[in-house]
């Protein structure tokens, strides 16, 4: 209760979570409120907001509906960053709990492992590694995990090795806990709060990139994104400039929500940090 209080304390985080919540409905309804596809040609090309009574938000190059695609699209985006978030995680936690509790030589290839991802940009990798496996939304959530697991695995490595010197893990290993019980069943729980915030950040980055690869043509063509819709109508931008404009602001809005989310729940898990600042 005192972290929801803290958090509730943050008119921010508060905002945040309301824009969230509301893409989240929207994803989850949206659906619902326009059942036809989004590739459907629904009305005449570049009908402009407000123009047509069924097209609130206009329609495109190709008469489709421009709310219908920011609805679909809110669903694929949001997928994609849990997806490719929660498999990054799934890379990055444990081995930088290894390497944590290992030390050694175990701790060392695990960083040269870990800084080797590192040096190469992660936009530039996304790319080659969605190229090579061809564009659809399983390479997309591959790619962003492969690009988006260092941070994870160097953040969990510096909580484990602040951790495994504590008393109660000192009394686990007297009572001859194995390894594994140990780093899973004791020190890892002790390591969530830092991990949830990152993991916020980590959706809002994955939604970017996944954005960023379908504005350049790497999307999943049997799918309809916010990145997609930004650059189907970036050639228009002066006479059509609600096709780029209101994917555009749905992607601002729903990473900022996000990352006031995640500065939030930083302050409520990390009390002597909120009053530092």
């Amino acid at each position: 209760m005192t972290v929801l209080r803290q958090f509730a304390r943050n008119r921010g985080a508060l905002i945040g979570l309301a824009i969230l919540l509301a893409v989240v409905a929207v994803a989850m309804v949206g659906p619902w409120w326009f059942p036809q596809s989004p590739w459907r040609m629904a009305g005449r090309p570049f009908l402009a907001p407000g123009a047509n009574e069924r097209f609130l938000l206009g329609t495109d190059a190709l008469g489709r509906d421009v709310a219908a695609g920011l609805v679909h699209g809110a669903r694929v985006s949001l997928g994609i960053g849990l997806v490719s978030t929660a498999a990054a995680l799934l890379i990055g936690v444990p081995l930088g709990a290894l390497a944590g509790y290992a030390g050694g030589i175990v701790d060392d290839l695990a960083m040269r492992f870990t800084e080797l991802f590192q040096t190469i940009p992660s936009f530039a990798l996304a790319i080659v590694l969605v190229a090579i496996l061809q564009p659809s939304i399983g390479s997309i959530v591959l790619a962003i995990a492969l690009v988006s697991w260092p941070p994870v695995t160097r953040l969990v490595r510096g909580e484990v090795l602040s951790l495994r010197s504590r008393d109660y893990v000192l009394a686990a290993r007297t009572l001859g806990q194995s390894t594994t019980r140990i780093v899973f069943g004791v020190v890892l729980p002790n390591t969530v709060a830092p991990i949830i915030v990152m993991a916020s950040l980590m959706v809002a980055s994955a939604i970017l990139l996944e954005s960023a690869l379908s504005f350049l043509g790497l999307g999943d063509p049997n799918l309809m994104t916010w990145g997609y819709m930004i650059g189907a109508g970036r050639t228009r931008l002066i006479d059509a400039w609600w096709i780029s404009f209101f994917p555009g602001l749905a992607i601002f809005l729903t990473v900022l929500a996000l990352n006031l989310v995640g500065e939030g729940l930083s302050d409520a898990l990390n009390p002597r940090l909120a009053r530092e600042r």
